[in-house]
């Protein structure tokens, strides 16, 4: 026969008594938002960094084959920085909306999502860390195809730093979007449908030069939220840059950005407790 210490008895029972009383046992604290989203941004980033370089790479020679073909169409002129914007910025499209769109499209339907909902972690962090981790392998592709496009159509490469804002800005509204069609689609196959979709709007209404479509494709092309990301970087290469301009596209670019994270972010709820 085994001899308890009394002490512990009691000990047990005040516990249990207080348990009682208070109706259920208090929990741990719930982890910060900062805290968690690092954490998950750095296991997206070593999680994917071996399976989505590859893809990478796809986009950004996608991105100068589109230049390469577009050369022999346009010579130079407002037409040439649209062209060498927009294929910088479908290198961002194609990982942000199309891969992520994949990846929680098959997250849900695999039960992933199950796994993060039993982690005391923010919803917002879960999505913004997964943003932020497929965001950044789109900067080495952007700006190797930013200098490409330059050098190609002849354009100034004075004012490429403007990359530093366009893609983190352009990146969250397209992660955005693209998270919230793969929370939202029932299946993964539309989640990829969806995703393709997003990127080829982002192909056609980006590289394509707005003087030469027909009005209601130009206010389509209004909707995408890539466009100002576009703009943006495109009125950089002239020789005197209207920055106030350049400034409003960016701002435009952001708050749609925080729009569709926002999205996103209830998209992510709206998953996870199905």
């Amino acid at each position: 026969m085994s001899v308890v210490p009394a002490g512990i008895l009691s000990g047990g029972a005040l516990a249990a008594e207080e348990t009682d009383r208070d109706g259920a046992a208090e929990l741990g604290p719930r982890a910060r938002l900062w805290p968690s989203l690092a954490a998950v941004y750095r296991a997206q980033l070593s999680r994917a960094r071996v399976a989505r370089i590859p893809l990478l790479f796809v986009a950004t020679f996608q991105s100068i084959g589109i230049m390469i073909l577009m050369r022999g169409v346009v010579d130079g002129g407002g037409e040439a920085q649209s062209v060498v914007a927009g294929a910088s910025v479908l290198v961002v499209a194609f990982v942000a909306l199309n891969l992520l769109a994949q990846y929680f499209g098959q997250l849900r339907a695999s039960g992933g999502l199950d796994h993060y909902a039993t982690l005391p972690v923010p919803p917002a962090a879960v999505v913004l860390g997964a943003a932020g981790a497929y965001a950044s392998f789109t900067v080495p592709g952007t700006v190797v195809t930013a200098v490409f496009g330059c050098v190609l159509f002849g354009l100034p490469l004075a004012h490429l730093w403007v990359l530093v804002a366009v893609i983190p800005l352009a990146g969250a509204a397209l992660a955005g979007l693209g998270a919230a069609l793969g929370l939202l689609a029932p299946r993964p196959e539309l989640a990829t449908l969806l995703g393709q979709l997003g990127m080829s709007a982002a192909l056609l209404l980006g590289v394509l030069p707005a003087d030469r479509m027909p009005e209601v494709v130009r206010f389509a092309r209004d909707l995408l939220p890539s466009t100002y990301g576009v703009e943006a970087f495109a009125r950089t290469f002239g020789p005197h840059p209207d920055w106030a301009f350049v400034l409003g596209d960016l701002a435009v670019c952001g708050a749609v950005g925080v729009v569709s994270l926002a999205v996103a972010t209830w998209a992510y709820r709206r998953a996870a407790v199905r």
